[in-house]
């Protein structure tokens, strides 16, 4: 009972974040802006949905004692770790190389990579 009341608000917790990363993907002015609402949405819509997987992995592994629930507890947390990791480095190399490309941020943002090449 109470591991699926967590998983409930896991999952929506989850799906909150990824709904919010959506509508700033589409409603924000540039490539940053919206990178970074890609970023978030990623992580801790991800991060919140494995641990709804986790519950339920662990929950199960409780009542029936079957170790293929602890596999997919593993599993889950080794993938939300690899997330964390690629996540953050594709999102910084996807920004530079917007940068470096001429991409310019929408003009309410301040460019201190401008500022260092000058």
């Amino acid at each position: 009972m109470i591991a699926d009341l967590l998983i409930l608000a896991c999952v929506g917790i989850g799906l909150l974040f990824n709904t919010l990363g959506i509508i700033g993907i589409l409603r924000f002015p540039d490539v940053y802006t919206r990178l970074h609402a890609e970023t978030k949405t990623t992580t801790f819509g991800t991060i919140f949905l494995a641990a709804a997987v986790v519950v339920y992995g662990v929950s199960r592994l409780l009542e029936s004692g079957d170790g293929q629930y602890l596999t997919l507890s593993v599993h889950t947390v080794v993938a939300l770790l690899a997330l964390a990791v690629t996540n953050a480095t594709g999102a910084h190399a996807i920004a530079r190389a917007a940068h470096r490309s001429g991409q310019a941020p929408s003009p309410a943002v301040i460019d201190r990579y401008l500022e260092e090449e000058a």
